[in-house]
């Protein structure tokens, strides 16, 4: 029964990976099949936030496989296993971390430091968050983050949370977002339950609320927070407020929450540069067990420049289109997935004929390019070689430095990064290398 058991399970596994490629993740395949008796399928989980997010997230589409697979009415219960060994408890009696309103809240499995991408536009957010996380109402009190959507706020502050949890779980942690909060405080004041109310987030030992910039125009709910927020602070609990804005941009926020919120650490979270959202893709890519070659890396890097969030829609599509033909994962495959057009035959641009058009544009010689002077005046062409190359051919990075004296793969990515950057910022650099790739591809 037991290799019976596992070839079902894996078969079901494979199903679920082609058809809910946005769900599945690496660790799936750390679960293990327990018993098929009577209809219902059980399942060894290692984590518990695991668990709770195969329950909440995955459970239709696992089943929905297993009944694919053994062409069978089947139910799944998931289990909790320590070292091997099978819980007393299953998911549905098990200690919640965090409630709201008596229901469990799923922490997400994949927002954890360990999968946040540091860079230079979220250090200090993330270095403050880290110390929250160790020290908390000593560092940074209240800590006050904000930035545009999709930038990693709720991940920072899901990650705090998991840390306390899981190595002080004495303590009683509230998460919860700002509409939540406002929802339990009307309802609160409509049942007559206002001591029941201040009584369960005024002896929290952190409060975590996300998106405080919906306080806005809530002046009742305004006042309230105020005094639960001074008696938090007093008491010396952790408080970690997030929101697109800083708090002296929240419209209609009263002056003394906002001189509260800023008398801590406010952090600011930016887009991501390119290294970051390359570093992003590929975190990203290993949570679900694949390894995109980097020239697909770059190009959703390339294409993508608004926020973390928009950078695994793309990869999930691109994924999610190799799921449903081969499973490999090329650059014509995310072209097609990500809406780029084609790069025609019949107008096929060469490293040849970039290289004719940079060296005429910037009078240099073909040898200047291809030898060891690193001057200016020659290492910018190269660089903008290199990039042209990477971005209007099929070449891979080790093709593009043999055709510059046999330059290895890291000097091709190095001048990539340099010429990408600087065509954010500089106006005259970004019109060129415009110019350039007109003239290529309508030759």
């Amino acid at each position: 029964m037991g290799d019976v058991l596992s070839e079902i399970w894996d078969k079901t596994l494979r199903y679920f990976q082609k058809r809910k490629s946005d769900l599945w993740r690496s660790w799936f395949e750390q679960l293990e099949p327990i018993s098929l008796e009577n209809g219902l399928l059980r399942i060894g989980v290692p984590e518990q936030t695991w668990m709770r997010y195969l329950q909440q997230m995955c459970n239709e589409g696992l089943k929905e496989a297993a009944q694919q697979i053994t062409g069978h009415l089947l139910s799944l219960e998931y289990y909790h296993t320590d070292h091997n060994q099978l819980s007393d408890q299953r998911y549905a009696n098990e200690p919640a971390e965090t409630i709201e309103d008596g229901e469990l809240f799923c922490f997400s499995p994949d927002y954890t430091f360990d999968h946040f991408v540091v860079g230079p536009s979220n250090r200090l957010a993330h270095a403050a968050c880290t110390a929250v996380s160790e020290s908390p109402g000593q560092a940074y009190n209240p800590l006050f983050i904000h930035g545009s959507v999709g930038l990693g706020k709720t991940h920072l502050l899901q990650a705090a949370c998991q840390v306390l949890l899981k190595h002080r779980p004495p303590l009683r942690v509230s998460y919860l977002s700002c509409e939540t909060f406002i929802n339990h405080f009307i309802r609160a004041v409509e049942q007559g339950k206002l001591h029941e109310f201040r009584y369960k987030y005024r002896h929290a030992d952190m409060l975590v609320i996300d998106d405080v910039q919906f306080l806005s125009d809530q002046e009742q709910t305004q006042e309230e927070f105020f005094h639960t927020f001074n008696t938090l602070y007093q008491t010396r609990k952790q408080i970690v407020l997030s929101a697109d804005c800083s708090p002296a941009e929240i419209p209609k926020l009263e002056q003394r929450l906002v001189s509260r919120f800023n008398q801590g650490l406010v952090a600011r979270i930016d887009r991501p540069d390119f290294e970051t959202r390359m570093a992003i893709i590929h975190k990203k890519a290993q949570l679900r067990g694949i390894d995109p070659p980097e020239e697909v890396v770059t190009l959703i890097a390339r294409k993508i420049e608004s926020n973390t969030r928009e950078l695994e829609g793309a990869l999930t599509k691109v994924h999610g289109l190799a799921m449903l033909e081969n499973g490999l994962i090329t650059l014509e495959l995310a072209r097609e997935a990500l809406g780029e057009e084609p790069i025609s035959a019949h107008h096929q641009v060469t490293i040849s004929k970039i290289i004719e058009a940079v060296t005429k544009h910037f009078d240099v010689r073909l040898s200047d390019l291809q030898g060891k002077r690193r001057s200016r005046s020659i290492a910018f062409p190269r660089q903008v070689c290199m990039y042209l190359a990477r971005d209007l051919t099929n070449h891979s990075l080790e093709e593009i430095g043999g055709h510059f004296g046999g330059r290895d793969h890291t000097t091709v990515l190095h001048a990539y990064r340099t010429i990408d950057k600087l065509c954010d910022h500089d106006v005259h650099v970004r019109s060129t290398v415009a110019n350039l790739v007109s003239s290529l591809t309508q030759a």
